[in-house]
């Protein structure tokens, strides 16, 4: 069976490439590999909450499935007065992304390996984003969704990228029963942002 990227030791045979990107507004230098997501270059759905996540300068954000780091080391130039972590299943990716960040010079992150939430459950946070490992399957994504809820500080948001074939409706869904809230910020080539509040 094909290695999957949601595992915690991958062991497709290594595949580093380096790749160079502009994300609002920035570049940056990104090392991929086999065994971690998208690892070609990053992925649409990525592009598209990078580029609507609206983060105050001193935000406290929460980036879960980080992959090799795109979305998180972004936020992170994004709030040069706060702090982003990073948290990922896979041990490769883990690395990839810490890699990622001294490529980039980038320090106000901290980057640890944890299925969804463990390792950062006694933590909370202004903001939360996600691309949500869709392969894993809906409970595991339904779990992002409403186990994040609870790490949130009150006023703070959930941000997610879903693909409408991907599940979205029922992610929407989810976001309305657990937050009571849930506003489709923008959607781009079948990808939905959404966003919900926490009261």
């Amino acid at each position: 069976m094909a290695d999957h990227y949601y595992e915690k030791a991958p062991t497709a045979k290594h595949d580093r490439q380096m790749h160079e990107t502009v994300l609002r507004g920035q570049k940056f230098r990104f090392m991929t590999d086999a065994g971690v997501f998208s690892k070609t270059g990053i992925d649409y759905g990525s592009r598209v909450l990078i580029d609507n996540v609206e983060v105050p300068a001193n935000a406290e954000v929460l980036d879960v499935g980080c992959g090799y780091g795109p979305i998180g080391l972004t936020m992170a130039r994004l709030v040069n007065q706060g702090h982003v972590t990073m948290v990922d299943i896979n041990e490769r990716a883990i690395e990839l992304a810490s890699e990622n960040a001294k490529i980039n010079e980038i320090s106000n992150v901290t980057i640890v390996q944890s299925d969804v939430f463990e390792a950062v459950r006694d933590r909370k946070f202004d903001i939360i984003v996600t691309n949500p490992p869709i392969r894993a399957g809906k409970a595991i994504v339904h779990r992002i969704l409403e186990e994040g809820a609870e790490l949130l500080k009150p006023g703070g948001s959930m941000w997610v990228v879903i693909q409408k074939k991907q599940g979205a409706p029922s992610a929407e869904a989810k976001l309305e029963t657990v937050f009571g809230n849930v506003e489709e910020v923008t959607k781009d080539k079948g990808y939905r942002i959404l966003k919900a509040v926490k009261e």
